[in-house]
C-alpha cells in the first residue's frame, strides 16, 4: 500500500512535469515533425522504457552512486552528449545528401537507421539529469512508517511515473504530427524539417552539457 495524500501528490507533480516543456518533450516533438506519428509512438515507448531502467538504477543504488561520483557524472554526461550530437549530425548529414541526390537525379542510397524506439531509450538512460531526478524526486513520497518496504516504494512509484507520462506524450505526438503534415504540403519541407530536427538533436546535447 501506498500513502494515498502522498500518492495524489505524486500524480499532481508529475502531471505538472510531464506537461511541462523539456528535452524529452523536444526530442519527441522533433521525431515526430520529422517521421511521422508512428515515430513519436516509438519515442514515447522508448523514453517509458527508460524511465523503467532509471527506476531499476535507483533501486539498486547505481544512481546514487551516480551522483556521488564526479567521475561518473560526466562520464555518462559527456557519452549522453556525445550521443545525441551523433544523431543530429547524421540527420542533418542524411537530409542534405538526399537534397544532392535528388538535384543531380542520382539513384538514393538508403542509410539504415536505428529505430526512434531505440533512440529515445538511449538518450533517457545516457541522462544523467534523468537519474538525478528519479533519486531526488520519488524519495519525497515515499513513507517510511507503512508496511510497505521503502524499496518497494520506490520501485512503484518510478514505475508509475513512466505510465501518467505516456498519455501525456501521445498528446504531444498527436498535435506535431498535424502540424508536421501541414508543413509537408509545401515543397521541400521534408528537407527543412530534417534539418530542423538535425540541429534539435544538437541543442539537446549542449544543452545536456549545461
Amino acid at each position: 500500500m501506498l500513502n494515498p495524500e502522498l500518492l495524489l501528490s505524486f500524480l499532481g507533480a508529475s502531471f505538472l512535469i510531464a506537461v511541462g516543456p523539456g528535452p524529452s518533450n523536444a526530442f519527441l516533438m522533433a521525431q515526430t515533425f520529422a517521421n511521422g506519428r508512428q515515430a513519436g509512438i516509438q519515442c514515447a515507448i522508448g523514453f517509458a522504457l527508460g524511465g523503467v531502467i532509471h527506476t531499476l538504477f535507483a533501486v539498486v543504488g547505481l544512481s546514487a552512486l551516480l551522483k556521488a561520483s564526479a567521475t561518473a557524472y560526466t562520464a555518462v554526461q559527456y557519452l549522453g552528449a556525445c550521443y545525441l550530437a551523433y544523431l543530429g549530425i547524421m540527420t542533418l548529414w542524411q537530409s542534405w545528401q538526399a537534397t544532392a541526390i535528388e538535384q543531380e537525379d542520382k539513384p538514393h542510397v538508403s542509410v539504415k537507421k536505428q529505430s526512434p524506439l531505440f533512440q529515445a531509450m538511449m538518450t533517457e538512460v545516457l541522462n544523467p539529469k534523468v537519474a538525478l531526478f528519479f533519486i531526488a524526486f520519488i524519495p519525497q513520497f515515499v513513507d517510511p512508517s507503512l508496511a510497505t518496504s521503502t524499496t518497494a516504494q520506490l520501485a512503484i512509484f518510478g514505475l508509475l511515473y513512466p505510465v501518467l507520462a505516456l498519455p501525456i506524450d501521445c498528446t504531444y505526438i498527436y498535435f506535431g504530427d498535424k502540424i508536421a503534415q501541414y508543413f509537408k504540403t509545401h515543397p521541400s519541407a521534408q528537407c527543412w524539417i530534417d534539418r530542423l530536427t538535425g540541429l534539435i538533436f544538437i541543442a539537446l546535447a549542449i544543452n545536456l552539457l549545461l
